[in-house]
């Protein structure tokens, strides 16, 4: 007997039908990835007990049903999350008067995208397409993020039972903030802290005292010069702990290394810092708070340079314009990403319940001149916070034109290197380009050599809300 006799209809391996014979136990991603990749794409249709190629029954009696079926509820609850809300059938058929079953698993396309298969610790991102299921693509994983139906990591129930002993340095953090004020357990509650049966929800297990995974993780450096590319790395640390935890670590990491400089007044002196401490604070805590979460193997980036500070947080505005380059930053609009987390860092009177945070850095640098002013970027993935060191009199240098070198283009123009310096720390629209080149914004210039250079893989384009914006790209041009 084959599929198509029990159901009716003709089934063929596609983007939303597969099939097992059974289920391998030494190679358990193998099918998982499935699971994942169907619940990551529109759904579909897993059977177990039919063989793959030819839709031939092989069946389970009974017995061995019942144990496929609690073997396949066991691997998925413990390799995949958020765990597929899908709905297991036992399809039976007879065999010379012998019942026989086969086992349905139906999977609709998750809520809350990505589902992450996580086995022996390494997490991995699936994505159904045309009959196969293959590793998500980046961008694959930002768009599942971005269009999720509840994209809010942090308001999931996770599998950690309450226990305020564990938030010994919340309490404490909270403590301080509020003027010797104690936590009490009844408003970590009234924020949704804990759900009905007493479990911790994501963003409550972010700061517990024993948490060390890598949902926090931060990456902080320090160069010698302007930019990544052509100066030296003084030193590069690695964080992952709770958020409170992160939050410390790196504010140390920076006032620990940060310039510091006397202005002589008549009155007197006056120490300046390189970055104001209020700033600072604001932007770290924007970082944590806006985080997305839901993208493994990232993290807050902090880097610093001779001329500036850059805080990089994974996931672009939420549900904000991804806007690229702004010094509007009393302007930007973006919804809360991480709706507990916020409201405990609310709670504990280190963020503005109104979001007025960049208002704050703005104020602090309101006294100084164009090129001592703080500006964020911003596109699908990421956004960035840019606070210039005081201290340093030239104000930001990172539009600096590097020199280059690279192997000659095919059908390549006069104008080629010109653009690939000009684009090598910064991507740059047409327009910007053309003003560069001393050029008109052209057919010439968007064919000829824009589109020659994207073509032959130098250049690397991306769209900004509206507008296209042009990378050079590092694999292909080095630095002289």
């Amino acid at each position: 007997m084959y599929l198509e006799e029990i159901i009716g209809e003709i089934q063929l391996e596609s983007e939303i039908c597969e099939c097992k014979s059974i289920l391998n136990r030494d190679d358990v991603i193998g099918w998982l990835k499935t699971i994942a990749g169907f619940a990551n794409a529109i759904g579909g249709d897993f059977y177990i007990g039919i063989e793959d190629k030819t839709h031939k029954l092989i069946g389970f009696d009974r017995k061995s049903a019942d144990n496929e079926r609690n073997y396949f509820n066991n691997q998925v609850n413990e390799h995949l999350t958020p765990r597929p809300n899908v709905k297991i059938s036992f399809l039976s058929y007879k065999i010379r008067n012998k019942e026989r079953f086969i086992i349905k698993v139906s999977v609709p396309e998750s809520e809350i995208k990505p589902v992450i298969l996580k086995y022996k610790n390494i997490p991995a991102i699936f994505m159904r397409r045309d009959g196969f299921t293959n590793g998500a693509t980046y961008e694959e994983i930002i768009e599942m993020s971005v269009n999720s139906k509840n994209t809010q990591y942090d308001m999931l129930p996770s599998e950690k039972k309450y226990n305020i002993n564990n938030f010994s340095g919340l309490c404490e953090f909270y403590k301080k903030h509020n003027d010797g004020k104690e936590l009490k357990e009844k408003m970590l509650k009234s924020m949704g802290f804990v759900n009905e049966e007493g479990y911790l929800l994501n963003g409550a297990v972010l700061f517990s005292d024993d948490y060390k995974d890598a949902k926090t993780e931060v990456q902080c450096s320090l160069f010698s010069g302007f930019n990544k590319g052509s100066e030296r790395i003084i030193t590069v640390n690695r964080f992952s702990g709770n958020i409170i935890d992160t939050l410390k670590y790196i504010m140390d990491f920076v006032n620990q290394r940060m310039n510091h400089s006397i202005i002589k007044h008549k009155n007197g002196r006056e120490n300046i810092d390189a970055y104001p401490e209020r700033a600072l604070f604001e932007g770290v805590i924007n970082a944590i708070a806006h985080r997305d979460y839901y993208l493994d193997g990232t993290q807050i980036q902090v880097d610093m340079f001779k001329d500036r500070l850059e805080i990089s947080s994974p996931g672009g505005f939420y549900r904000g314009e991804k806007f690229g380059k702004t010094y509007d930053l009393t302007g930007i609009i973006s919804k809360r990403r991480n709706e507990l987390i916020s409201n405990v860092l609310v709670a504990c009177n280190v963020m503005e319940a109104a979001g007025t945070g960049f208002d704050k850095i703005t104020e602090e640098y309101a006294g100084e001149d164009e090129s001592h002013k703080p500006y964020i970027y911003s596109s699908s993935d990421h956004f960035t916070l840019v606070l210039p060191d005081l201290t340093y009199v030239n104000g930001v240098e990172d539009e600096r034109i590097p020199e280059i070198r690279f192997v000659p283009i095919p059908n390549g123009t006069e104008y080629d290197e010109k653009v690939l310096a000009f684009c090598y720390y910064n991507a740059h629209k047409a327009s910007e380009i053309s003003k560069w080149l001393g050029i008109s914004d052209s057919t010439y210039l968007r064919t000829r050599i824009l589109g020659n250079l994207e073509e032959n893989g130098y250049l690397i384009k991306s769209k900004i809300s509206r507008s296209s914006y042009f990378k050079t790209n590092t694999d292909l041009v080095d630095l002289d």
